[in-house]
C-alpha cells in the first residue's frame, strides 16, 4: 500500500491533473540567473501565494537545463548547476504542479549558422534579425525549426524530468514569412502569393489565416502527442491571447488542451480594469466547462516593455481579482529570478489568497446570465493585428454600456453558436457581427421565434462568413428593416433625433436629440416596427453660424420590433458601440441600456442599486448562487495605474428567488458573516453594507 506522500505523489500525476491546478506561480529566468538567483526565496514565494501550480523557464531561445539536443542553446551561466530541475523539485516537494515553458521564437547564430532556413524572412526579402535584440534571429513558426528540432526539446523534458505539461510562449509566429519554404506550401496549398498587406478585402490575406491556422493546429496536435508517447499524463499548452481562440481550429484545441491560458498581462493605455475579466468570458464564450487561467504580469504593460518592473499593487490586484470576478484562475508571472523589488509579493498574495477563500464556493457553480453578447469571432478573425483592435471598437462600446448599466452579462462565440447555446439567453447582443453565415442568420430567426431577442447594432450580418459582402442586411427581415444605401463615413456632426415616447428613448431628460454616429446605414423600416429615434440629416459644423438643421428628422437610426413568440429586436443602423469607445457619451450608455432592458421584456433576476461602477457576475448550481460584485470605482479605472483602493458605500442586491425555492442562507463571503436580508413579491433583496475590492453576495435555497 501506497504511504500518504506516494499517494499524493501519484494524484499529481493523472490525466485530471489540472483540475487542482488552480493557482500558478511562473518565473521566467533570464540568462544570468543561474549565478544570481535564489531559489529558496522562489519556493517561499509558492508558499506564501498558496500556489498550487508553477511554469517555469526550461528551454526554447535558452535551456536552463544541461540540456543534450544539438543546437540547443544552453544559458553560458549554468556550470554544473541545474536551475530548472532544482526548482521542479523544490515545487514537488510542496505538492504541486509543474508545468515547463519553452520558447521557440528566436535562435543563436550558431543554430542560425546551422539551419538558415529556421530564420524568418520580412517582406523584402531579408532574414529577420531580432527586433529587440540583433544578436539573435527571429524563427519562422512555420518551418522545421518548429516541427522538427522544438520536438526534441519537448521529448528530452518530458522524459527527463517530473512535469505535468509543457507551456509555449510566442509559438505563434510573428506575422507573414517570406522565406521560400512558406512561398511554395503557401501557394501549392491555396494557388496565391502570400500577402503583402492585411486588408480585410485582399483574398491572398484570408487565404493566409485558413493556412496559418491549419499548419499551427497540427503544430499542437504533434507536439501534444510527442510528449504523451513519453508520459500519457501530460500535455502541451499553447500560450493564447484574449483573441487566440479565433486563430485555432476548435475541434483541435477541445481534444488536446485540457486548460486555456490567457496571456493579457495587465492594462494598456486607455483600457478599463474589465477588460481582464472580459478574457474569461470570452473563453467561456467558447468553452463553457474549460478552465481559463489569466496570467497576470507583476509590472506596467505598456509599449515601452518594463518586463523587470513592479507597478502598483492595487493595480496588479484589480487586474487579478477581476480575473477572478469572471471565473479565471489566477496566474501571476515574474520575468528574471532576481528581486530587486519585492513590493509584488504581498499584493499578489493578498489576491491568491482571496481566489483560494472563494474557491469552496464559486469553483461548484458555473456562470449564469440572461444577456449575451455575441463575440463576433468570424468577423474579428478577418482581420490583422493591426486593425483588430478598431474592428473590436463596437464590442467594447456595448461591454462599457452593460457595466455602466449594472446588467450582468456572458458572452457567445459565434464559432460555438448553437440552439441550444443562443437558448441559455434572453437577449443577444450583436454588437457589429458584420460576417454570419446563412446558418446563423437562419438560427438567429429561429432563437426569435421561439421567444428570445435581440439587439443589433451597424453592419450586422451584412457580409457572409468568408467576408463577401451582401449588399443587405441579411438579418433584415427579422429586424423589419431594409438597407437603401450602404455605410457611409466618417461623417462629422451627427445627430438622432428622439421621435415620439418609446421606452428606448426615455431618460434624456430635456432633449429633443442626442449626439449620432461617425458611420451611418440608410435603411427603410417595415410597417410593423416603430422608430425612437430618426436621423437627422447633415448640415455643416464650420462655419459655426452655418451649425443648424436644414431638414426634418427622417430616416430611422433606431428600430424596435415585437415578435409573435414573444421575442423583442432592436436595430441600431449606426456604430453606436464604436463612437461610445471612442467618445464615451453617456446618452449613447443610456440607449444601449434602454434597448437592452425593453429587449429583455422583463424585470431582470439580478438587479444592483447603488453608487458605482461595477463588474458582475452571477454563479449557480442547484443549491444556490453567488453574485459577485467586483468594485470598479476608481479615478483610474480607465487608465492605470491604480494607486489605491476607492472603497463604495451601501449596496442593495435584489434577486429573484427560483421557483419551487425558498431562501436558506444568506452570507456576505468577504466579510464573513450572514447578510441582512428581505422578502417580498418573490425576490430577496440582500444588503450589502459596503465593498473595498470584492463582494460575493452568497444564497442557499431550500
Amino acid at each position: 500500500m501506497l504511504d500518504a506522500k506516494a499517494q499524493t505523489a501519484t494524484n499529481l500525476r493523472t490525466p485530471d491533473w489540472y483540475k487542482s491546478a488552480t493557482r500558478w506561480t511562473q518565473l521566467t529566468l533570464a540568462e544570468d540567473d543561474p549565478v544570481k538567483f535564489d531559489p529558496a526565496f522562489w519556493i517561499d514565494v509558492f508558499k506564501r501565494t498558496q500556489s498550487n501550480a508553477t511554469c517555469l523557464s526550461a528551454g526554447g531561445y535558452i535551456a536552463y537545463y544541461p540540456s543534450k539536443v544539438p543546437l540547443h542553446y544552453v544559458s553560458k551561466f549554468i556550470g554544473d548547476t541545474d536551475p530548472f530541475g532544482t526548482l521542479v523539485d523544490g515545487a514537488r516537494k510542496l505538492g504541486m504542479h509543474v508545468m515547463a515553458r519553452v520558447d521557440p521564437h528566436a535562435i543563436h547564430q550558431d543554430a542560425a549558422d546551422a539551419h538558415p532556413e529556421w530564420i524568418a524572412v520580412d517582406k523584402d526579402g531579408n532574414k529577420r534579425r531580432h527586433w529587440a535584440f540583433p544578436d539573435v534571429w527571429v524563427t519562422c513558426a512555420y518551418s522545421d525549426y518548429n516541427f522538427k528540432f522544438m520536438p526534441e526539446v519537448l521529448k528530452e523534458l518530458t522524459r527527463d524530468y517530473d512535469i505535468d505539461a509543457i507551456f509555449a510562449n510566442r509559438w505563434q509566429g510573428h506575422g507573414v514569412c517570406y522565406c521560400d519554404s512558406c512561398k511554395n506550401n503557401f501557394k501549392a496549398a491555396t494557388g496565391h502569393d502570400l500577402p503583402r498587406d492585411s486588408s480585410v478585402d485582399n483574398p491572398a490575406w484570408i487565404a493566409w489565416a485558413g493556412w496559418r491556422r491549419t499548419l499551427l493546429s497540427r503544430l499542437v496536435v504533434e507536439w501534444d502527442e510527442v510528449m504523451k508517447a513519453i508520459k500519457p499524463h501530460t500535455s502541451f499548452i499553447p500560450n493564447m491571447g484574449s483573441v487566440s481562440l479565433m486563430e485555432f481550429d476548435l475541434k483541435i484545441i477541445e481534444k488536446y488542451c485540457p486548460f486555456l491560458c490567457v496571456d493579457d498581462q495587465g492594462r494598456r493605455g486607455t483600457e478599463p480594469v474589465w477588460m481582464a475579466g472580459r478574457n474569461g468570458k470570452r473563453m467561456r464564450a467558447t468553452f463553457r466547462e474549460r478552465p481559463a487561467i489569466l496570467i497576470t504580469s507583476i509590472g506596467p504593460e505598456e509599449e515601452y516593455r518594463w518586463k523587470d518592473s513592479v507597478t502598483t499593487g492595487p493595480e496588479m490586484q484589480a487586474w487579478i481579482d477581476d480575473g477572478t470576478t469572471q471565473g479565471l484562475l489566477p496566474w501571476f508571472t515574474k520575468f528574471n529570478g532576481v528581486v530587486p523589488d519585492t513590493r509584488w509579493v504581498e499584493p499578489v498574495a493578498a489576491s491568491f489568497a482571496l481566489h483560494a477563500a472563494l474557491e469552496p464556493v464559486l469553483s461548484t457553480m458555473s456562470p449564469v446570465a440572461e444577456i449575451a453578447i455575441l463575440d463576433p469571432s468570424t468577423t474579428l478573425r478577418h482581420h490583422g493585428q493591426d486593425t483588430r483592435k478598431t474592428a473590436e471598437a463596437d464590442d467594447f462600446g456595448f461591454y462599457q454600456a452593460l457595466i455602466e448599466a449594472r446588467v450582468p452579462f456572458e458572452m457567445l462565440s459565434d464559432q460555438a453558436m448553437t440552439a441550444q447555446s443562443l437558448d441559455q439567453f434572453k437577449v443577444v447582443i450583436l454588437a457589429n457581427s458584420t460576417c454570419l453565415s446563412d446558418e446563423q442568420v437562419k438560427m438567429l430567426e429561429d432563437y426569435v421565434a421561439c421567444g428570445g431577442s435581440l439587439v443589433a447594432a451597424y453592419e450586422t450580418s451584412t457580409r457572409t462568413a468568408d467576408n463577401k459582402p451582401r449588399n443587405a442586411v441579411a438579418l433584415g427581415k427579422l429586424l423589419g428593416v431594409t438597407m437603401t444605401a450602404a455605410t457611409r463615413g466618417p461623417v462629422k456632426n451627427t445627430y438622432v433625433a428622439i421621435n415620439g415616447a418609446h421606452p428606448v428613448s426615455e431618460g434624456f431628460g430635456g432633449a429633443n436629440r442626442i449626439i449620432g454616429g461617425t458611420r451611418l446605414i440608410a435603411v427603410d423600416a417595415a410597417a410593423d416596427t416603430q422608430q425612437p429615434f430618426l436621423y437627422v440629416p447633415d448640415f455643416p459644423d464650420l462655419p459655426m453660424e452655418e451649425v443648424y438643421p436644414r431638414e426634418e428628422p427622417r430616416g430611422a437610426a433606431v428600430v424596435t420590433r415585437e415578435h409573435e413568440g414573444g421575442g423583442r429586436t432592436v436595430y441600431i443602423p449606426w456604430n453606436i458601440g464604436g463612437i461610445l469607445w471612442e467618445v464615451l457619451a453617456q446618452d449613447h450608455t443610456r440607449l444601449i441600456g434602454n434597448a437592452v432592458r425593453w429587449a429583455l421584456n422583463k424585470r431582470a433576476d439580478v438587479e444592483i442599486s447603488g453608487r458605482s461602477a461595477l463588474d458582475l457576475a452571477v454563479h449557480r448550481n442547484d443549491s444556490g448562487m453567488a453574485v459577485v460584485l467586483n468594485n470598479l470605482s476608481n479615478p483610474m479605472m480607465m487608465k492605470g495605474p491604480i494607486r489605491e483602493v476607492y472603497p463604495v458605500g451601501r449596496h442593495e442586491v435584489s434577486i429573484a428567488l427560483p421557483a419551487g425555492k425558498r431562501l436558506g442562507k444568506a452570507s456576505l463571503l468577504v466579510a464573513g458573516h450572514e447578510a441582512k436580508t428581505t422578502i417580498a413579491d418573490g425576490r430577496v433583496t440582500v444588503e450589502v453594507p459596503g465593498i473595498d475590492t470584492i463582494e460575493v453576495v452568497h444564497l442557499t435555497w431550500v
